[in-house]
């Protein structure tokens, strides 16, 4: 997500100032008032105390949060309970004749494709995104309000910007806002919210919907007109959102005029960047001036207002500025060059989570710089102790303690549960608490400098133990021996694979990814007594209960097995349990759901849908009630289509182009009864790529050698064409070697990017790009930069260039026309790449086919007697590959 990069730094300074200053306070709020004592616990019951050990990495509602991409594998993620994913307005008030009809298809099957992998999901709507998402549309604006209000051109960036003071688009925006509320703040259980979302940015207004539209802003300075709205219009906005929401959790940029009181939390879009101004002054974007941060730092801009403690209550979330992803816990707990202090941004910000696209596809989960790092955020809940006696008869009291050693509350109430574990592991009676997680505050917190309490760093003690307890009925329970078991419930247990089956077509997911359903991730306290089933073993307990014979639960069922489908059954059969008295039925689960309960050892499920995969396992039980464990899981698909079960056409497959290390495919377009979503491209037998539209390049091709390839189209349910025609291509010869000062050639020495240098030995680097850890990769000689709306590559130049008069790319894409994709900074000069000048007053094209871009530097502004660094940064909107052969000077 593109923030106010380096190109925005200075004016942005200005305008954030400008923003935030009506409604500054005359200083930082202070330390927080320390929660009030509750009860200790309960003497009369026997104690029972227990080890701290970490939690699991994977936790539901803080860490890394990815990108959401229709279609990816988000198991490949490191691991967490959040994605990403932005919305233009325009994709949801889709009425040109109604702003009060809403379509939220788009938005609901994104919530379910992110509840599929067990993530809730973090968000914004905007209505200008410079050049779109690559999955989502530049221009926002709903056509509701085509010819009501006048819209304005931000020339910097390409946007077309609505009047927001307009009363019909100040309309618009706040029935989006109240329809939104009342469909998902109250749509969980209890009317909580909706359990697919995780939290709400607000966006809608500025660029990306980060309320800003840089350099069409407030500083009228630079001579560019201000697009943004006025305070009162802003004040009527957050005040929407604040008078809408009870539950879901919000954030903003900034704390804005209007945010002074409201239940919003806050969102830091360059954490925890150190940004060079002035000359080369370093400074953090994070932190505040106290700790070397600039005059509109994140945490500066909440001293200024008295909001530093807004966390209490309130999410603080926020994105890992792309240029540090990849290396943001190299040196953690602190810093090192552009990178901020981490420890003490995690610890000052309060931060649950974060977006950071190339750590969550890249960071090693044996890394124990980013362990620690991602279990510093956020919550860090523990029991230290529980209060129980060791027999249960009627009534029985349970007293529980939990404290918080992270840095944030947990935000969002969800149900603590107490329950009884039986000797086979089966957890065979729950009793639901009223315990409230959102009041175990974090023990201790880190004071700012500017609050005065002593040397930073200074901890100060806030939260306590809290003293959970609760009176169970155990009338019903076999008498027995069981353990006594604690687990929060995650609401999206709730949206199982059968919920996601079942939605309205306009709305559902492809069988392909229902199909990939995991398991609800469940919250883990940092206890050595923590399942990885979510439960946390209390101790044991017996219960006199009502049982007065038979307290043996059978034996586990085995064998279980597919013994028959058909496209709407599944027949399974398994190895009869045994019990000391006698097995009375079994219950079959389908999918973690019950799916019926025989008396024998064979069952048929009815009723499925064709070509569908489903998960099974069987419990026994007897005549008292006893519960055996779950068998080990069984998968089965059902037989036949699903839905669409036509093919689509066959395409007829030539070559229009080809280099040394490439070739060029193009095909005429499948048709399908429903619809092409895809093709498949093969290299002899193996899969090469999978674009949407009509034409692949092969690279990482050797010089003067023959390939075959076929092509096959697909539909999105899964049906295949037969193979296209069969074309044979020979590559061309290898090229000469490049002239002149090479700044780099990608020939593996030194290597890209193990070694940080170039040719000329001097530091080279990526971040954000989509493999290579961040950095790009190198393949057949060539240096690979696949991104989507983000990257950044530099390469260190430092010599007088004045001797060379061309800066020389060679450089090809994907798919042809990236030129509008990404910017080229060099000496002084910053231009999309497309914008440079050629000999002759043409501008760079970049085609399927590698070429020799030669840029003249004097011509370009570019200064040949300091050129400093070589900077390339992907923020446009674009979503493809480049490959660059080598950079000279000539």
């Amino acid at each position: 997500m593109p923030s106010l990069r380096k190109l925005l730094a200075a004016t942005a300074a200005a305008l954030t100032l400008a923003l935030v200053a009506t409604s500054a306070a005359a200083a930082p709020a202070g330390p927080p008032p320390r929660p009030a004592a509750g009860p200790g616990p309960d003497t009369s019951l026997t104690a029972h105390t227990y080890t701290y050990a970490d939690a699991a990495l994977g936790q539901p509602l803080k860490g890394f949060a990815p990108y959401l991409f229709p279609g990816d594998n988000l198991s490949t993620k490191y691991p967490g309970g959040l994605v990403w994913s932005y919305f233009a307005l325009n994709e949801v008030m889709k009425d040109p004749a109604s702003c009060a009809n809403i379509d939220w298809s788009v938005f609901e099957k994104a919530l379910d494709e992110a509840a599929v992998w067990s993530r809730q999901t973090a968000f914004r709507f905007y209505l200008e995104y410079p050049g779109g998402s690559g999955t989502h549309p530049g221009n926002g604006i709903p056509p509701c309000l085509n010819g009501k209000m006048a819209l304005r051109t931000n020339g910097f960036w390409g946007t077309v910007s609505p009047d927001y003071d307009d009363p019909d688009v100040i309309s618009a925006l706040t029935t989006f806002i109240n329809a939104f509320a009342a469909r998902y703040d109250k749509a969980g259980p209890g009317g909580t919210a909706d359990p697919r979302i995780g939290f709400m940015s607000l966006g809608l207004v500025g660029l990306w919907g980060e309320w800003h539209t840089w350099p069409y802003d407030r500083d009228l300075a630079d001579g560019y007109p201000n697009l943004m709205p006025t305070d009162a219009t802003i004040r009527t906005i957050i005040g929407a959102y604040d008078a809408a929401f009870d539950n879901i959790q919000l954030e903003v940029r900034y704390p804005l005029a209007g945010t002074e009181t409201a239940n919003i939390g806050f969102h830091d879009d360059s954490w925890p960047y150190k940004e060079f101004r002035n000359g080369g002054q370093l400074k953090s974007m994070t932190l505040p001036m106290s700790m070397n941060g600039w005059e509109d730092a994140f945490l500066q801009l909440q001293l200024n207002t008295g909001t530093e403690n807004r966390w209490v209550t309130q999410s603080i979330g926020g994105e890992a500025r792309p240029e540090i992803q990849g290396t943001l816990y190299a040196n953690y707990p602190g810093g090192s060059g552009q990178v901020d202090d981490v420890l003490a941004a995690t610890e000052l910000t309060h931060i649950t989570w974060m977006i950071n696209q190339t750590g969550a596809g890249g960071y090693s989960t044996s890394d124990p710089k980013v362990s620690a790092g991602v279990r510093k955020m956020g919550y860090n809940l523990h029991i230290p102790q529980a209060n129980f006696n060791a027999t249960a008869a009627g009534n029985f009291k349970v007293g529980v303690t939990m404290q918080n050693d992270g840095v944030a509350p947990f935000y969002y109430p969800w149900t603590v549960q107490l329950g009884l574990r039986n000797s086979a592991g089966a957890v065979v009676k729950t009793w639901d608490t009223s315990w409230d997680l959102r009041t175990v505050q974090p023990l201790k917190i880190r004071a700012f400098p500017d609050w005065n309490v002593g040397a930073d760093p200074k901890y100060l003690d806030f939260g306590r133990p809290v003293n959970f307890s609760t009176t169970v009925s155990t009338a019903g329970v076999p008498a027995g021996a069981y353990s006594l078991v604690l687990k929060v419930r995650n609401p999206l247990e709730a949206v199982t694979a059968d919920v996601l089956r079942a939605r309205p077509a306009a709305s559902r997911l492809t069988d392909w990814i229902i199909d990939q359903w995991r398991p609800r991730l469940p919250l883990s306290f940092a206890n050595a007594n923590q399942g990885a089933d979510g439960w946390v073993n209390l101790g044991g307990v017996s219960t006199s209960g009502t049982c007065t014979g038979d307290c043996t639960a059978p034996s586990t069922p085995t064998g279980l097995a597919v013994s028959g489908v058909t496209n709407t059954s599944v027949s399974l059969s398994w190895t009869a349990a045994t019990d000391n008295v006698g097995v009375t039925g079994y219950q079959v689960f389908r999918d973690g759901v019950l799916a019926g309960s025989p008396t024998g050892t064979t069952f048929t499920d009815s009723g499925r849908s064709p070509g569908q995969t489903y998960q099974y396992t069987v419990r026994a039980l007897d005549a008292a009630g006893n519960v055996s464990n779950s068998s080990a899981t069984v998968a089965a698909t059902t037989t036949g289509c699903a839905g669409d079960c036509t093919a689509p056409s066959s395409p007829t497959l030539s070559s229009p182009g080809k280099t040394d290390t490439s070739v060029s495919l193009s095909w005429t377009a499948s048709t399908d009864n429903v619809g092409v979503t895809g093709y498949e491209v093969f290299r002899g037998s193996t899969l090469v790529g999978g674009p949407t539209g009509t034409s692949f390049t092969d690279t990482g091709l050797t010089a003067s050698t023959a390939y075959s390839y076929t092509v096959k189209a697909r539909d999105a349910a899964g049906n295949r064409s037969a193979a296209s025609n069969t074309v044979t291509v020979t590559t061309s010869a290898a090229p000469q070697p490049p002239t002149g000062l090479v700044l780099d050639n990608y020939d593996g020495t030194p290597a890209y990017p193990s070694s940080n240098q170039n040719d000329l030995g001097k530091w080279t680097g990526g971040n954000c790009f989509l493999d290579g850890g961040g950095n790009g990769v190198v393949t057949g000689g060539a240096l690979s930069l696949r991104y989507n709306n983000c990257g950044w590559f530099g390469s260190d130049v430092g010599v007088d260039l004045s001797a060379y008069t061309y800066l020389v790319v060679r450089i090809k894409g994907a798919a042809g026309g990236e030129q509008s994709h990404f910017n080229l900074g060099l000496g002084g000069s910053t231009k999309v790449f497309g914008d440079f000048t050629l000999d002759g007053g043409a501008h760079p094209v970049i085609t399927t086919a590698y070429q020799d871009i030669r840029i003249p530097m004097a011509a370009n502004g570019i200064n040949r007697n300091s050129p400093s660094q070589l900077a390339m940064g992907f923020w446009y909107g674009g979503n493809s590959t480049i490959s660059i052969d080598h950079i000279t000077f000539q």
